[in-house]
């Protein structure tokens, strides 16, 4: 098959977006195991970006910052939220017409559930590193650069931060979790 045929275009595009993409899962696979140093790097990305910002004196910080605190607040809340729970089985109980007596009880106080996440801590960091380098990349166009008031941006987010961690702790009080395990391993009983 010549160089000159329709089809080798499409064949060499596609094989070499697959290579791409298979060197790309290969990174990452590689780092999967470095929590610390992905952090750090994620860090690394902001600060870069950051800087990023105060040479080109641009306003891009803002939707960064909003889907940053979007992927908190998923990284923080249960991926069983307990709350939906108990809206759900109250209202299975005001349905009317079942016999809730036979049913089998959802929850038990005593039984151990471990805290599962709606955002891993893998899907966290990729989405937020991926948000990063793009964000850094619109520093360099025009058309992402829209003027804005930036303090009203900052009170903006400011004030979503508060109101929305203030809400999210609360859930965590009311519900009796934490997200975080901090290293510790919990032993029951004098071992």
């Amino acid at each position: 098959m010549s160089s000159s045929e329709p089809g080798t275009g499409v064949a060499s595009v596609s094989t070499t977006f697959s290579n791409a993409k298979r060197q790309y899962q290969q990174w990452l696979d590689r780092v999967t195991p470095f929590v610390l140093y992905r952090w750090l790097g994620t860090a690394g990305l902001l600060s870069l970006f950051m800087l990023r910002i105060m040479i080109a004196q641009g306003w891009y910080i803002d939707a960064l910052a909003i889907y940053l605190l979007n992927l908190l607040l998923a990284f923080l809340q249960p991926r069983f939220d307990p709350s939906l729970q108990e809206d759900l089985l109250a209202d299975e109980i005001e349905g009317g017409g079942e016999d809730t007596t036979a049913t089998l009880p959802s929850q038990r106080d005593d039984e151990f559930r471990p805290f599962v996440r709606r955002l891993p801590e893998w899907q966290f960091w990729l989405s937020s590193t991926r948000a990063m380098i793009l964000a850094i990349l619109c520093t360099f166009s025009e058309v992402t650069d829209v003027p804005v008031y930036w303090p009203i941006l900052v009170v903006y987010f400011l004030v979503l931060f508060a109101l929305t961690m203030r809400r999210q702790i609360q859930h965590m009080i009311k519900y009796k979790y934490i997200p975080f395990d901090f290293g510790r391993k919990v032993r029951y009983g004098s071992h």
